[in-house]
């Protein structure tokens, strides 16, 4: 579930009708104003991940190096 609210004087305080148990375990992610949406998006990260494989042909035979398809023909 997500509850939303704000950070006063160092403590995070959530919308009125907020109830959660002592000992609740949370997570706070922070929306700063102006932040984009999609910085947010884990897709967009996802050059964060990238490697250097060392494959020149990847892209073209992705299928291959995954699945053991048949190489795709280099259109020469």
């Amino acid at each position: 579930m997500v509850y939303h609210g704000r950070v006063k004087d160092g403590t995070v305080v959530l919308d009125p009708g907020v109830e959660l148990p002592d000992g609740a375990i949370v997570r706070v992610e922070v929306d700063l104003p102006g932040e984009s949406q999609s910085r947010k998006d884990p897709l967009y990260r996802m050059t964060d991940f990238a490697v250097e494989t060392g494959i020149p042909d990847l892209a073209t035979n992705v299928d291959h190096y995954l699945y053991g398809h048949p190489k795709a023909s280099d259109g020469g």
